[in-house]
């Protein structure tokens, strides 16, 4: 198994990507200023079921063999763009509306934890990911690969509730910032809707992870 050293690098490199900006701390910043920090930590539970996902793919191999089918590789991510361009559209309309309307309008927690299921989930990259990054702290002459495989998933999964937990917390006060200040909150949707979108132009066009 792994040792307390390479466990310690593991857990600091996932916590170092976890800060860095992507789809998921964008949704889990989004959704914590429009319904509050309980909003972010559905999401942020449901993205981490969708790691589990892609660990378990990664352990049964089959992220191997989506890098090796080009048609199908290409179908997931025609998928993953399309649902972050509907998060695009979607903070369109919350900044065309006061911050107010938006939360009548909030989402039940189910449906927060479903969003951050599917966002995870229908992005092939993050699956490509873990096959690239995991394998790095793994000893292929181990007779327990697929045991330190599911370890590295799980600190990977801490680390990201940590990082993301942190992100829906402290996006309450500026989530009640935001409500007395529209300019300012139509601003910010404006920018998720941005980032989404060229998020998505960059996952359609990329030909690797």
């Amino acid at each position: 198994m792994l040792d307390a050293e390479q466990a310690g690098v593991f857990f600091a490199a996932s916590v170092l990507l976890a800060l860095a900006p992507g789809p998921d701390n964008l949704f889990v910043l989004n959704q914590s200023l429009r319904q509050g920090r309980d909003a972010g930590i559905l999401v942020t539970l449901g993205l981490c079921t969708g790691l589990i996902f892609h660990t378990l793919l990664v352990i049964l191999g089959v992220a191997t063999f989506i890098g090796h089918q080009p048609d199908l590789f290409v179908l997931l991510k025609a998928i993953g763009a399309s649902y972050l361009l509907y998060l695009a559209y979607q903070s369109i309309q919350a900044a065309r509306q006061p911050m107010s309307a938006g939360k009548t309008a909030a989402l039940s927690g189910a449906a927060l934890y479903q969003k951050g299921v599917l966002l995870n989930i229908s992005n092939p990259k993050v699956g490509l990911f873990f096959l690239a990054f995991l394998p790095q702290f793994v000893a292929p002459e181990s007779d327990h690969t697929t045991g330190q495989f599911a370890l590295l998933g799980g600190l990977f999964i801490i680390a990201t509730m940590l990082v993301f937990g942190l992100i829906a917390t402290v996006s309450g006060p500026l989530s009640r910032y935001l409500e007395h200040h529209p300019n300012a909150h139509r601003l910010l949707e404006w920018l998720c809707a941005a980032t989404f979108f060229t998020l998505a132009c960059r996952l359609i066009l990329s030909e690797t992870l």
